[in-house]
């Protein structure tokens, strides 16, 4: 069965936006609205996701015997070592520096053609 168009309805909804009354100009403020809020949604979105994303990455630890990531508790839950990044003495605080060279992962290539 073949459906009709609604000629009636798209006139009159023509009429209301072409007409200078304020059903017009009110069905155009919200039509508005509507497409503002349907392009800005996504950047609004992201955004916000962007400010969550940095807040949780600086919560987070690292452990620097496993390195196991984990956030917000005093020891590492994978191997109970706990988490020192600074130490206090004589009311001055120092941090603990990490060795590159106990954290880079060497890599040997070897030539299976010679």
């Amino acid at each position: 069965m073949e459906r009709r168009l609604p000629w009636f309805w798209i006139v009159v909804a023509g009429l209301l936006l072409l007409a200078p009354t304020p059903a017009g100009r009110v069905l155009l403020d919200v039509l508005g609205g509507i497409t503002l809020s349907l392009l800005l949604l996504p950047l609004l979105l992201g955004f916000a996701g962007l400010v969550v994303w940095q807040l949780v990455q600086r919560r987070m630890r690292t452990c620097q015997v496993c390195g196991f990531t984990s956030m917000g508790l005093e020891q590492c839950p994978a191997c109970g070592a706990p988490f020192t990044e600074a130490q206090v003495a004589d009311g001055q605080t120092t941090y603990l520096e990490i060795d590159p060279r106990d954290v880079t992962i060497d890599v040997e290539v070897l030539n299976e053609d010679a």
